[in-house]
């Protein structure tokens, strides 16, 4: 049972459409949220690409199963800075399915990001930092 389960899941991945590159889907940062961290990331992600910045962002719509095409989109990034408003669940997912060094970005006062909160995090991911 557990295995035709897991079939049913990963058989639904074939349904879910392409995932949507806020940008080039290859760079220097590309940054994954979902839910509702979508606000700040894209217009974090909006203004920095108006600055010339080589960034990028992914808003997962689908988490179980995630999108097939994402395993690709993220090997095509030298980072990949993962915004959560919780303890860094889809951080450990991403890093755990796809091997992908992300960095997390995480925040649990109950309060959404500030646009210049990830802003920041993506200035230092260019900069060479974590």
């Amino acid at each position: 049972m557990v295995r035709l389960r897991a079939a049913k899941v990963n058989k639904i991945a074939q349904d879910i459409p392409p995932t949507e590159v806020l940008g080039e889907r290859r760079g220097k940062v590309l940054v994954v949220g979902w839910g509702g961290t979508y606000g700040a990331i894209t217009a974090a992600v909006s203004g920095l690409q108006k600055a010339g910045k080589p960034v990028s962002a992914v808003h997962l719509r689908y988490l179980n199963p995630l999108p097939p095409d994402l395993g690709d989109i993220l090997a095509g990034f030298e980072s990949v800075l993962v915004p959560e408003l919780n303890m860094g669940q889809l951080l450990k997912v991403l890093r755990a399915k796809y091997l992908v060094p992300a960095t997390g970005l995480n925040k649990i006062k109950g309060q959404p990001f500030k646009i210049s909160e990830v802003e920041a995090a993506v200035e230092a991911l260019l900069k060479g930092g974590r």
